[in-house]
């Protein structure tokens, strides 16, 4: 597929829909958060740190759009009760959902994979492939009966092309990109539902300073940069589009 920089979303892109975006305290997660609020949507930030999340629920109602909801939870430890719980929150309180964002993630930092422990790839793995799939598969009913849902997953570039150091987070964002493969042809009988998969490539963000500290900041792309892909993927401009991998810049 074609980069989307250059895709002007309309004003009321996302109207009156629920999106639930994870990781949505800080980086790309705020960002899609306050863009998808922008075009009409209310959005669910979930995040672990309620101080961050507040800040941004704070930056949408400053602008008058939509109240957002809090939503916190540390994925480390969530099982699949916890998204059970979620998904039945979301239909008490909005009565649907038709899109979901997954952003969050989790890198210990840069090792040979013969440093790292097993149990650092067992809570890699889990916050970076099996969390998105039990988190869609919960809310998968609310999905399935939306006018015209979607689902975003965050790849890598180091995902998409395995490279030395990333150990288990690598491994993880493969996954991601073979289930969204699996999924888009279990759900092309689902006229309603698409899922994709976005590699943002080099950004500022709190991921890349944790594996680039010495990069300046100011010199990259900023999250925000990144919305005419995030939004494209998410409205109803991109219905038939499924189990494509886009790249934000290249394929880094």
């Amino acid at each position: 597929m074609k980069k989307l920089e250059s895709y002007l979303a309309p004003q009321n892109l996302l109207k009156d829909r629920v999106i639930l975006i994870t990781g949505a305290g800080q980086g790309l997660g705020r960002a899609a958060a306050i863009a998808y609020a922008n075009h009409g949507a209310t959005v669910i930030l979930h995040g672990r740190k309620v101080e961050k999340l507040e800040r941004v629920y704070d930056e949408i109602e400053a602008v008058g759009k939509a109240q957002a909801l809090i939503y916190p939870l540390n994925l480390e430890n969530a099982q699949d009760k916890d998204f059970v719980v979620i998904a039945q929150a979301i239909e008490q309180q909005l009565g649907r959902l038709d899109g979901i964002l997954h952003n969050a993630a989790f890198l210990y930092g840069l090792s040979p994979a013969e440093n790292q422990t097993v149990e650092q790839w067992r809570t890699l793995l889990h916050v970076n492939l099996i969390v998105p799939f039990a988190l869609t598969k919960a809310c998968l009913p609310l999905l399935k009966a939306a006018p015209d849902a979607s689902v975003i997953m965050t790849s890598s570039s180091h995902g998409h092309n395995p490279s030395a150091y990333w150990g288990g987070f690598t491994v993880a964002k493969a996954g991601i990109e073979a289930l969204v493969k699996v999924q888009a042809d279990e759900w092309e009988i689902v006229p309603n539902l698409r899922i994709n998969a976005i590699v943002p490539g080099v950004v500022n963000s709190p991921q890349r300073a944790k594996t680039h500290p010495g990069e300046i900041k100011q010199t990259m792309r900023q999250p925000e940069d990144l919305m005419a892909t995030y939004l494209y993927l998410m409205g109803s401009d991109s219905k038939g589009v499924s189990g494509e991998i886009v790249f934000c810049q290249g394929n880094e």
